[in-house]
């Protein structure tokens, strides 16, 4: 019997029991579906995640506070006061490679614009901060110089920020309250920052920011033991991701000299660093999640053998009857192997199909916070098909094999 006969044989053989291959069938598609699905939510998460973390650039470099010990506890890092406007200062003027430095300084605060209330984060930057972050603007003008000499009272919000104070109404020249602990400072909004992504308070668009010298001399009442303002991160533009890792050493020595430690208490990441930590995460959810699928398949696969074997039970005088007629063992465990196969094979088809629509409506949605971007790619959908066949094969070996050891004389005993 030739494979195309098999075929035909197998497909008359699962007609016959149409709701029985159906179920199993249907235990397949929901498995496939999930994991082609899955694969491409993952894949669509990491080029999302890859394309905004580039977006800010590649040639970057972030360099905070260590920790610091609380009664024996360590704390987190970045909450040890050992960064200064200074330090920001001499890395611009100290180390060759670099392009331009924007310290900032940061906290949350509570920002109220006629009637709306807000908890936000209030950011002190400095106009390099705008190249060095990669921004752009819908409006109006960022933090400049003169803002700088002068401790301007002024802000510009983020996309969301502005959304959410001032609901689509023009936010430029409207003044803002904003709260930090006893603190109040009214500002005026001098410009809008265009739409950079992502969601939560760690988005870029839901700050309001402000120039560092006033949130330094207005807000923030920490100080350095010298009696120099502290900084949360300085963003440091290297000419090129070449010299990273030059710079990354140049930056960590100059601070130990200027600190007087002999092991850091700052610590130094590139863009590059970032952006490995979040593949790592995003790649941990996508197995995490495909793990969920391969149980799905696992089941349908235990489907497949379970019609396989009541198949071999229904039809032993039939296999008896092919033996007596010249039917060799190969012939019975081809037979039920192929009907294993069309049924995984049926699934896997259905499946790659309900995936690839799923992946479709689910691209460009908001779910939980956050945005789905998927992407379908062609070796997502010969893997999932793939997996089907192979849950074909491994789950009906078994069957197959029964039935082609079956004894022909005790197989047409049998009633």
């Amino acid at each position: 019997m030739d494979l195309w006969e098999s075929v035909r044989t197998a497909l008359v053989a699962l007609m016959a029991h149409r709701l029985r291959t159906i179920l199993a069938v249907l235990g397949i598609v929901i498995g496939v579906g999930v994991m082609s699905s899955l694969l491409a939510i993952g894949r669509g998460q990491q080029e999302l995640i890859t394309a905004r973390v580039r977006g800010l650039g590649t040639n970057l470099l972030f360099v905070r506070p260590g920790f610091q010990m609380q009664q024996g506890v360590r704390g987190a890092v970045g909450t040890a006061p050992t960064l200064t406007y200074d330090d920001a200062i001499a890395i611009q003027q100290e180390v060759p490679s670099v392009v331009a430095v924007a310290p900032e300084w940061g906290t949350n605060g509570q920002v109220i614009a006629g009637g709306q209330n807000v908890n936000t984060r209030l950011q002190g930057v400095t106009p390099e901060y705008f190249e060095v972050r990669n921004l752009r603007l819908n409006g109006g003008s960022f933090i400049t110089e003169g803002d700088m000499n002068s401790r301007a009272t002024v802000a510009v919000l983020g996309a969301n920020a502005a959304q959410n104070l001032f609901s689509g109404a023009d936010p430029l020249d409207q003044t803002l309250r904003v709260r930090v602990g006893s603190q109040t400072l009214a500002l005026r909004v001098v410009g809008v920052m265009a739409p950079i992504g992502g969601t939560g308070q760690g988005s870029l668009d839901e700050n309001v920011f402000v120039p560092l010298t006033t949130i330094l001399a207005r807000v923030a009442a920490q100080r350095a033991a010298r009696g120099v303002p502290n900084v949360n991160t300085i963003n440091v533009e290297v000419e090129n991701q070449k010299l990273l890792p030059q710079a990354m050493e140049a930056i960590d020595q100059l601070l130990r000299q200027r600190h007087r430690v002999a092991e850091p208490d700052f610590v130094i990441t590139s863009q590059q660093d970032i952006l490995a930590t979040l593949t790592t995460i995003s790649d941990s959810e996508t197995i995490l999640m495909s793990s969920i699928a391969a149980i799905s398949l696992l089941v349908g696969g235990i489907g497949i053998m379970n019609i396989m074997l009541v198949s071999v039970t229904e039809r032993t005088r039939e296999i008896g009857i092919r033996k007596a007629l010249g039917a060799r063992r190969r012939n019975i465990l081809q037979q039920f192997l192929v009907e294993a196969l069309v049924v995984s094979i049926a699934g896997g088809l259905l499946g790659v199909m309900l995936g690839v629509g799923l992946a479709r409506l689910a691209s460009g949605h908001t779910f939980g916070g956050r945005l789905m971007y998927t992407i379908i790619t062609p070796e997502s959908v010969l893997l999932a098909f793939l997996v089907s066949a192979v849950i074909g094969i491994f789950f009906g070996i078994y069957p197959a094999m029964r039935a082609s050891r079956l004894n022909p004389v005790d197989a047409l005993r049998y009633e």
